[in-house]
Formats: C-alpha cells, sequence, structure tokens
C-alpha cells in the first residue's frame, strides 16, 4: 500500500536551527576529511532511493566544504556498448578511493537492482547474478579496509509526485525530469518490489543499508550526515597553524600595464544597477 504524504510529514525543523547545525555537520565532516588524508583510510558512501528523493541536496551538502581532490562524486552516466561487455562491477571499481580519498556514489552498482530490474534494461540471469554477487563483491571491499556505508532515500509517492510537478515549470530543474522519472510514476509497486528484493538480498551485516526517511530534506540531510559521521572512528588531526606572511615593499621596478591592452568582461552587474556606463 502506498504511503501518503501526511503520514510522513511532522512538524519541520526552523531555519536558523537547520542552518545552525548543517553547519556544525559539515565543520565535522571537514574534520574526516583531514583524518582521511592523514591515516590513508578509504570511504565510500553510496546514496540511492527513489527519484527525487533528495540525494544530490544530500550530496551537495556533504561535500560543500570539502577538497575535490580528497572527495569525489560519482555519478555516472549509463553504460557504453564496451562496458556493458565488461563485468558488471567493472565500471564501478575504476571509481573506487585509493588511500586518503572519499568516494560518495550517487547512484551505484544498485542500478541494477533499481531501474535495469524494472524498465527490463538487465537479464534475469544478469539479475540474479548481481544479487548473489553483489554481498560477496562488498564483503571484498570491507575486508580490504574500505569504510562502506549503504544510504537509502526513502520518499513517499505522494512527495515524489509533489516534486515532480514543482520542477516542470522551473527553468533550473526542469533539466531533472528525465523519461525515466516520468516513467517511474506508473511504476511505483514495481519500484516498490524490487526495493524489497534488493534489501532482502544485500541488508546484510558486513554492508548493512541505513534508510533516511526524506519527505522533510532537512531533516533527511541532518539526519543522513550525523548517522554518518557516528559510523566513521575519526579523531581531530593536529594541523599546523598558519600565518600569513608579510607582503615584501615594492622594489619600483613593476609597473601594470595599461588597462587597455586587456580584454576585459563587461560589467554586468552596474548594468542591473543602472550604471552600465561605470568603470568596473
Amino acid at each position: 500500500m502506498a504511503t501518503t504524504n501526511a503520514s510522513r510529514r511532522g512538524p519541520k525543523i526552523s531555519n536558523d536551527v537547520y542552518e545552525a547545525e548543517l553547519f556544525r555537520l559539515q565543520a565535522e565532516l571537514v574534520k574526516v576529511q583531514q583524518w582521511t588524508r592523514q591515516t590513508g583510510a578509504r570511504i565510500v558512501v553510496v546514496f540511492e532511493g527513489r527519484d527525487a528523493a533528495g540525494k544530490g541536496g544530500t550530496i551537495k551538502r556533504v561535500s560543500e566544504y570539502l577538497s575535490p581532490r580528497v572527495v569525489r562524486i560519482a555519478a555516472l552516466p549509463a553504460p557504453t556498448e564496451r562496458e556493458r561487455g565488461q563485468w558488471y562491477f567493472q565500471r564501478y571499481i575504476a571509481h573506487l578511493p585509493a588511500a586518503g580519498e572519499i568516494v560518495l556514489f550517487d547512484r551505484s552498482w544498485y542500478n541494477r537492482a533499481g531501474v535495469e530490474r524494472v524498465m527490463g534494461f538487465c537479464t534475469p540471469d544478469e539479475y540474479a547474478r548481481f544479487m548473489r554477487q553483489t554481498p560477496v563483491f562488498e564483503q571484498m571491499l570491507v575486508e580490504d579496509g574500505i569504510l562502506l556505508r549503504k544510504y537509502w532515500f526513502s520518499v513517499s509517492d505522494a512527495e515524489q509526485l509533489r516534486r515532480f510537478r514543482s520542477r516542470l515549470d522551473d527553468p533550473v530543474r526542469q533539466w531533472k525530469l528525465s523519461p525515466m522519472d516520468l516513467e517511474s510514476i506508473n511504476r511505483w509497486e514495481d519500484y516498490s518490489r524490487a526495493k524489497d528484493e534488493m534489501m532482502a538480498h544485500t541488508d546484510v551485516p558486513a554492508s548493512p543499508w541505513y534508510v533516511v526517511e526524506s519527505d522533510l530534506k532537512k531533516h533527511a540531510r541532518l539526519n543522513m550526515m550525523s548517522h554518518l559521521l557516528s559510523t566513521i572512528p575519526y579523531r581531530d588531526v593536529p594541523t599546523a597553524a598558519v600565518e600569513l606572511p608579510q607582503r615584501p615593499p615594492a622594489s619600483g621596478g613593476y609597473q601594470r600595464p595599461p588597462r587597455e591592452q586587456s580584454t576585459y568582461v563587461p560589467d554586468h552587474v552596474a548594468a542591473l544597477m543602472g550604471d552600465p556606463e561605470r568603470d568596473a
């Protein structure tokens, strides 16, 4: 039975409390980054869930203040013809972290258990093989020392539909409405059955699933980030104090070339303020 929107919503966190707690958690994630670099840890975080469940927004907040040299987002497109001829997990393995790195998978190898299963993009044999191999594959990652965390963002049917509708006339989010998104409306129960079967096979002690209620996006972000931090054995890493050097006195031997020799970007902001002739 589909879950109603009302049954999944409660009081919303205030914006002030949300922003304060979000920043606190992001500061802790910076500590995780520093600990990862110093210790050579390897962290993989898998974000899965239905379309419009809030995965992308959470990933954005997780990575907002982190270095792209340490934290990478892996959001793979549809496989190429060559990749279709590989072992299924092969293209995902190429994105796993080296020592001192964190990888956030915006969807992952679990595509096979979701969209590929529901839309018929894989054969029954390929699907059955995936279900057998996934716990073994993840066990190998864990045994090799990778810290693997898997999050399923759970959104109700009514809330998902509300989010889809909000994108229809939004010029900066309309691109998020793909044909697969629209088809998922008609296949809600098929996706529910696929998710239940996936959980039954892959929610195992070595690599458990953590379900994030995501009808309230801000709550989902804070809950997921707080939980992730609670599962990582990080600690404060001592860092050397940084002091800005004093700028040396001008030697008098340098002169900036005339502005006319360079091509400057037009002052769009000045035009918005009603002064198109203002000098940049």
